[in-house]
């Protein structure tokens, strides 16, 4: 029982192999890096990199979920969290689908949410903090080995553009989740050390605080430019490679 609670989902697998799918779709691609790419590129790049988000939504839920357990919570090993099936999510719509939407229209990664914690069986303050930041962190983790990936393995052309873009996409989700906004993991970190005052705040701005920031995101672009430009300084910081990063952007993006 134990083993089958963290075993990987049929769903879970299936997103995964879109994602491996259309790196092979990518490979067998034309590997210039010179002119327009080719249909077998694009389409392999938008299979890439929409399944690798896929598959970073749930790993993120994933990390909050394994954290909570082994800080005390036992109800995510019951209610399939541990599973990385995002059908078992508090909303799968709002955690997988439309972030997969968002980013497929606008190239936007939003992040998705949300496992359910009850954070009155967590052993401690530092716990929840922990449970809190466990999902930015596989994103950070994720966009690192992306980048050690086409560092050390110096894959063809545009497969390196591909996940050099999957990677930058993760290193947004980072640093978006982590921003001190209720309804966010950066707040749910520090919310255990704040007064009562605060905490009751940040519960009744929790609904709609981060649905206000997506909106910003989305509909002003110099608060949109401004979100991308600290990310790719991350990226970069990190080492990134910003002109694979861009190209493999357009390839996602090919009807722009």
């Amino acid at each position: 029982m134990q083993r089958s609670a963290v075993r990987p989902s049929p769903v879970f697998l299936a997103i995964l192999a879109i994602t491996i799918g259309g790196g092979i779709l990518i490979v067998f691609g034309d590997p210039s890096p010179f002119g327009e790419p080719d249909v077998a590129v694009k389409a392999g790049t938008f299979l890439m990199v929409l399944g690798g988000w896929g598959v970073s939504l749930c790993l993120h839920e994933f990390g909050h979920a394994f954290v909570a357990f082994k800080g005390g919570d036992r109800e995510v090993y019951f209610k399939g969290y541990l599973t990385l099936d995002p059908r078992k999510y508090t909303d799968p719509v709002f955690s997988l689908v439309l972030p997969l939407l968002i980013l497929a229209v606008g190239g936007i990664p939003l992040p998705g949410g949300a496992v359910f914690i009850n954070h009155h069986s967590l052993r401690s303050k530092r716990i929840e903090s922990m449970v809190s930041l466990a999902g930015p962190f596989f994103n950070l983790v994720l966009g690192v080995l992306l980048m050690i990936a086409v560092s050390v393995f110096q894959p063809t052309w545009w497969l390196a553009a591909a996940l050099s873009y999957l990677a930058l996409l993760q290193i947004f989700a980072f640093v978006l989740n982590i921003l001190p906004i209720p309804g966010l993991d950066g707040w749910g970190a520090i919310e255990p050390w704040l007064s009562p005052q605060a905490q009751r705040f940040g519960a009744k701005a929790r609904p709609w605080a981060p649905l206000i920031l997506f909106a910003c995101i989305i509909a002003l672009e110099p608060v949109g430019d401004a979100f991308f430009a600290l990310a790719d300084g991350v990226y970069n910081l990190i080492g990134g490679n910003s002109t694979l990063s861009a190209l493999g952007q357009y390839a996602f993006m090919f009807w722009r």
